[in-house]
């Protein structure tokens, strides 16, 4: 099988009409999802309303390939969730969609940009390691959540 450059990849800011390909995508993925709480379509177009997300995905042939949320809080930039979709992987769109929301965030004047990782996905620490971030295990992380679904 030929590989593909990923400079072919388009990177384009995501919007509504993407929202069952974007769901599609984090299902071939394997990631979680929560479609009656902070995953379902009125979720999800609140986010992208709020001004302080940023939803990109990564196109191939008009077909979605990668996504990242990025999220701020004025302070700190968080990259909450990438999604490559298996048969696309190892090509560097991965790469490409963190180097976009980094961007996006720095030009918001965001100099700090964290992922939180669950401590079993030994993938996406390394992966974040080589682009560059500290694993800190110094911090516990706390939550509460308001239902199992957010």
């Amino acid at each position: 099988m030929e590989e593909k450059d990923p400079t072919a990849v388009n990177i384009r800011d995501l919007s509504m009409d993407d929202y069952n390909d974007l769901i599609r995508l984090w299902q071939a993925a394997g990631l979680p999802s929560r479609p009656h709480g902070r995953d379902s379509r009125e979720a999800i177009a609140r986010q992208m309303e709020g001004g302080t997300s940023i939803f990109l995905g990564a196109e191939e042939d008009g077909k979605l390939v990668g996504a990242v949320l990025g999220t701020h809080d004025g302070r700190k930039g968080w990259i909450n969730r990438i999604a490559v979709h298996p048969a696309h992987r190892r090509r560097g769109i991965g790469r490409a969609l963190v180097y976009a929301v980094e961007a996006r965030l720095h030009g918001m004047g965001i100099g700090i940009i964290g992922s939180l990782i669950e401590d079993w996905n030994e993938d996406s620490m390394a992966f974040f390691a080589r682009l560059g971030y500290l694993a800190h295990t110094d911090i516990v992380y706390f939550s509460k959540r308001r239902s199992p679904e957010t």
